[in-house]
């Protein structure tokens, strides 16, 4: 049947307002689809949740959040917990990859292998770890190489000066209980810079392993049947953990301890302690996750180490003990807890 002229022009207008609306559509679909927010992976040995968690990391959060990162909201944060278990980091960082994360951050060492080892591509942030380079992690300080790059703690050296300051405060110690973690690789490094400070401290360093919060009180047991003049213990994430279990036992067993965390003798009864302004440490490492989801390359960006350090005195505790610090000893102290 053959089609007036006015019907082949309807047909026609009808054909290109059909064509357009198709060719439009598309472009209406993609426009309404969400965009999507960046996913950050946090992955810690420390117990809780992203709403629970250790209140250490809150310069951290805090610096993400100033930053205008928000959950929920411009990004998306698994917060993954090993809860105490070491060697739950390899199925931790597997299940990082799996959730397509476009960055993993980790606060520990042994977080940090298990996420290299599980991806070479998805950035990977250190928001202060004990010593990259002797564990392996990274090829240098300035020239990271690779997807892992963030903040380094000086640990074995400052492992080495806390034991020069707790033969200060008692001059005539000769015996110390270490007490480390050796599943975390920063615990022998500790340990050799211990055994090194030793020698020529003229100190006895009594080494334990310890591999969970149970096994303190048998390590404490065994230094006093060996004399044990004072305690020690390593920089490892099990001992931000069991910190006030390990000043509980001090305590009990009248030993000068110091500790590589201040909170640790501010808050719960400690002798001593020489760490560097972790908070500060923290919150920079926030801005290497802004740096890297805007563009930046890990292997671009130099591993920042601290700055300053801070030694922190308790004299209720010295009391208790019946310790007297040295005049020279509190002169030095940034801060002094009466």
């Amino acid at each position: 049947m053959l089609l007036s002229e006015e019907a082949v022009h309807e047909r026609r207008e009808f054909l290109i307002v059909l064509g357009s609306a198709a060719a439009v559509r598309p472009l209406m679909v993609r426009a309404q689809q969400p965009k999507r927010i960046p996913q950050l992976c946090f992955l810690t040995f420390d117990p809780g949740t992203l709403h629970s968690r250790s209140p250490r990391f809150d310069p951290f959060f805090d610096g993400l959040r100033d930053l205008g990162y928000v959950d929920g909201q411009t990004i998306a944060i698994d917060y993954l917990s090993a809860d105490r278990q070491g060697e739950r980091f390899p199925a931790l960082a597997t299940q990082c990859v799996g959730l397509n994360a476009d960055i993993i951050a980790v606060s520990t060492t042994p977080a940090a292998q298990a996420a290299k080892n599980a991806t070479r591509t998805i950035p990977i942030v250190m928001i202060a770890l004990g010593d990259p380079v002797g564990t392996g992690l990274v090829d240098s300080l300035a020239q990271p190489g690779g997807n892992i790059t963030g903040l380094s703690l000086m640990v074995p050296e400052a492992a080495a000066k806390r034991l020069a300051l707790l033969k200060e405060a008692v001059p005539g110690i000769a015996r110390v209980l270490v007490l480390s973690y050796f599943a975390d690789p920063i615990g022998p490094l500790q340990v050799k810079a211990l055994r090194d400070a030793a020698a020529s401290l003229g100190v006895t360093l009594q080494i334990r392993d310890v591999r969970t919060g149970d096994d303190l009180p048998a390590a404490f047991e065994a230094a006093a049947k060996e004399r044990a003049e004072g305690v020690l213990t390593g920089a490892e994430s099990l001992f931000v953990v069991y910190g006030g279990r390990v000043a509980e036992l001090a305590a009990r067993y009248r030993l000068p301890a110091i500790y590589p965390y201040t909170a640790q003798v501010v808050e719960a009864g400690g002798l001593m302690a020489y760490d560097t302004t972790i908070a500060d440490l923290y919150r920079r490492a926030a801005t290497y996750v802004d740096r890297i989801l805007k563009g930046a390359k890990p292997s671009d960006l130099p591993i920042q180490q601290p700055t300053s350090f801070q030694f922190v005195i308790n004299l209720k505790t010295a009391k208790a003990l019946g310790l007297t610090f040295p005049p020279g000893l509190l002169a030095i102290a940034d801060q002094v807890v009466e």
